[in-house]
């Protein structure tokens, strides 16, 4: 796409030395040898001149009918500042050349009116007035095909999974010649395995009848470091897909392959960091596109700073603008040519591959403005698509500062749907594995969701008991099945869009310290593995209890109008048994969730529960398939159960 005239350079660079030839010729007539040293040096003087070349232009190409008229395209070359720029295409408008501190960077504002049609035209650099190169700028018709960017709801199941751990689909990707790592290590928790999308297309199938609705991957982009990028955090290239996982044209079909099947797609994308190998990092535009220090300075982590209305300047523009670590420097979101740039990409993969939902990365350590423009503008183009935010803070407070909707407490709407939430996760850990007192055991989860009323929409928000980052939850409720099977129960049946991390349902186990022990390889991904837990029989029969327990669950929720749209009503829990309702308008169909977290069974009379259970005859255990009692419901000892009312 990008045009070299050769002929054109040359012809330049005759023209400019004319004079000059000519006066070193009227001095003295030189040899055959001296002429030919004359044209070196001619040639070489004028190479700092015409140094130009165009190395990259991002976006690559853009689409018609967008909601925003402007478009700002990066373009990257060596000394691309000392050329001109030009255009010439319907309904496209250059209307500014952008000349910043780098010499290797041009920023050039486009207008694109709302009729311009989809096609190509050459974007011309020239010197002097000749051009000495172009760009085949394309612009694609947007595609409004049925089916594509649907938006992930608590209809939905996430289940999360790292690509370089879960199944290697293409081997002959494993290692990249060019790149910065080419080890594959299957024995290190730090090295690369060799997953890829390819891995996650072939098990699809095992996915859908697991029940999962949704498949969230962690970053799929380049990330070109030494060691241990395999989690995908550290991006190198915005737009390009690790060519150790594949091609973009094969995110597009993985994604396209998912919505054949009935199941949506959520891309993790970064807004606070990149990789050291970034290949802008390298070549700064501007000192000012990263948050810039005097010495290394580490972000304090301290997301309180950012809501607190006692918190010391510095120590807010520490969480803010400090490094997350040395090797993810920080990108400085104050500056507009930023700003444009991220907003960009995030809008041309959504675009381009059809994906349903965003996760975002690191939410709280981004600047609180540019995060509130950035999802007006996203939400602008594509209003069915979901976003929520990671959060990884302590309190409900602390998470629903970051929600929309709360501009008294912030003074500006963040227009952030919702969050991950910690704060139930925390609260069922506390309800599974604590003693039950006032504010302590299972009464803990009852006063967190009583909190509900500090979001504006708390369904949006995605809970889970486990991810990439943490301790795997069967370790956490030290390996006692009863515990795994109670909290995936309330995971999959309280308010929120539940997720749960890959191979929870085959009971994987350990602890994140270090992180890599809780990313260990899906058994069965690769060729050659000793035991395939993608069939029932490689799994033990304890690991297909769990699977069929969350298989049945999860499948459940699909025809579960409760489970899927209903309202939650809670009771305050009595004798240690905690009980909330799922329902609708018409109480039949209802379900009904008892957590008894005690060492002895329980009996449980419903009449407490008339507010909810009026009319109701019957009711099915969702697991068993049985019909119970239910005026005298008996509630086993460290049982969640689950019951559909009739």
């Amino acid at each position: 796409m990008i045009r070299f005239l050769t002929s054109a350079i040359f012809s330049s660079v005759l023209s400019l030395n004319k004079n000059a030839q000519t006066k070193i010729q009227s001095k003295t007539k030189p040899t055959g040898l001296k002429k030919i040293f004359i044209i070196l040096v001619l040639l070489s003087s004028s190479t700092s001149l015409f140094a130009q070349k165009l190395e990259r232009i991002e976006p690559m190409f853009w689409f018609t009918g967008m909601q925003n008229p402007k478009l700002q395209l990066l373009v990257h070359g060596d000394q691309i500042a000392r050329t001109t720029v030009t255009l010439n295409y319907p309904g496209v408008k250059l209307v500014k050349v952008n000349k910043v501190e780098n010499p290797n960077y041009l920023f050039l504002d486009l207008s694109l009116s709302a009729t311009v049609k989809s096609g190509t035209f050459p974007i011309n650099f020239l010197v002097n007035g000749k051009k000495i190169f172009s760009y085949s700028y394309e612009l694609k018709t947007r595609d409004k095909s049925a089916g594509r960017i649907q938006g992930v709801t608590q209809k939905d199941f996430i289940y999360l999974l790292m690509p370089d751990r879960f199944a290697n689909g293409d081997k002959t990707n494993d290692v990249v010649k060019g790149l910065n790592e080419t080890a594959l290590n299957r024995d290190s928790m730090y090295y690369r395995h060799g997953g890829d999308i390819q891995g996650v297309m072939n098990h699809l199938d095992y996915l859908k009848d697991l029940g999962v609705t949704t498949v969230w991957m962690t970053p799929e982009v380049e990330n070109d470091m030494a060691q241990a990028s395999y989690h995908g955090y550290a991006v190198t290239d915005h737009y390009k897909i690790d060519p150790r996982y594949g091609t973009n044209a094969l995110y597009k079909q993985y994604v396209a392959a998912a919505h054949a099947k009935g199941m949506k797609v959520i891309k993790d994308i970064v807004h606070n960091h990149i990789g050291t190998q970034h290949w802008f990092y390298k070549d700064l535009p501007m000192k000012s596109w990263l948050n810039q220090w005097p010495k290394y300075t580490q972000t304090s982590y301290r997301d309180q700073t950012v809501m607190d209305t006692h918190a010391a300047t510095a120590d807010r523009k520490q969480m803010l603008n400090g490094w997350f670590v040395p090797s993810m420097p920080d990108l400085n979101e104050q500056n507009p040519y930023v700003q444009n740039y991220l907003t960009q990409n995030h809008i041309w993969w959504i675009e381009y591959a059809g994906i349903d939902g965003l996760r975002l990365d690191t939410y709280p350590y981004n600047d609180p403005a540019y995060m509130a423009d950035w999802a007006v503008k996203i939400k602008a183009e594509f209003p069915r698509l979901s976003i929520f935010g990671e959060t990884f803070v302590n309190g409900v407070a602390n998470q629903a500062f970051f929600t929309q909707g709360n501009t008294v407490n912030r003074g500006f709407d963040t227009h952030l749907p919702g969050i991950t939430d910690m704060a139930v996760k925390d609260a069922i850990y506390e309800a599974l594995n604590g003693k039950n007192g006032w504010t302590d055991g299972i009464n803990r989860l009852y006063d967190v969701v009583a909190h509900d009323f500090l979001y504006q929409d708390p369904t949006r928000n995605c809970i889970a008991l486990d991810n990439h980052d943490m301790s795997r939850f069967y370790s956490v409720v030290n390996e006692d099945f009863d515990k795994y099977k109670m909290g995936m129960a309330i995971l999959l049946t309280m308010r929120g869009i539940p997720q749960m991390y890959y191979g929870t349902e085959i009971l994987m186990k350990n602890f994140s310290n270090p992180d890599g022990l809780v990313r260990s390889d899906f058994p069965g991904g690769w060729e050659g593995d000793k035991k395939d837990k993608f069939v029932a029989d490689g799994r033990t029969a304890k690991e297909n209890e769990a699977f069929n327990f969350v298989r049945t669950l999860a499948n459940f929720r699909k025809n579960s109008a409760a489970l899927q749209n209903g309202k939650l009503m809670q009771f305050v829990p009595q004798d240690d048994v905690y009980v909330y309702f799922r329902y609708n308008a018409e109480p039949k169909g209802a379900v009904m969730v008892i957590v008894n977290n005690t060492e002895k069974e329980k009996s449980l009379n419903t009449d407490r529960f008339a507010e909810r259970t009026t009319g109701i005859t019957t009711a099915k255990n969702v697991i068993s398939g049985e019909n119970i009692d239910f005026k005298n419901i008996k509630v086993p000892a460290k049982t969640t159960l689950v019951l559909e009312l009739n």
